[in-house]
């Protein structure tokens, strides 16, 4: 199975934040797994790597309630830093969220693949391998 060098978590969840490092470690997914507690660290994160595509992650998994910088706040100034950024990045939002609302407007960002109700397991894993860009 292939998997993706670095995985990204978004999430200000600690619980999760552990059981999903051991979900991922289980799928055998990714390399490595990098996490970030608010929006805001992540944005700030892109930014700072835009042009290194070595310290990229090739796969984004998003929480949209968040303090300081939420998912959709974070979404509304990812997608200004796309255009800019020196590698394909797939977004999927992971929430406890089950609002029809959310699933709309997770659809209207291009960036965004899917939404993934909580919790991850390992075939959500798998199922997200799929569906990436070949390496």
């Amino acid at each position: 199975m292939n998997k993706v060098k670095i995985a990204c978590v978004v999430d200000d969840d600690e619980i999760y934040t552990y059981t999903v490092t051991r979900i991922i470690a289980r799928s055998e997914i990714a390399e490595k797994t990098i996490f970030f507690h608010n929006g805001r660290v992540a944005l700030d994160f892109f930014v700072a790597n835009a042009q290194k595509q070595d310290e990229l992650p090739d796969l984004i998994l998003l929480d949209i309630n968040m303090p300081v910088l939420d998912g959709w706040q974070f979404l509304d100034e990812y997608v200004k830093l796309v255009p800019t950024m020196g590698k394909k990045i797939t977004v999927f939002i992971v929430s406890s969220s089950i609002d029809e609302e959310d699933y709309a407007r997770a659809r209207a960002f291009d960036v965004v693949t899917r939404f993934i109700v909580k919790p991850l397991t390992v075939d959500h894993l798998h199922d997200i391998l799929a569906q990436l860009p070949v390496q």
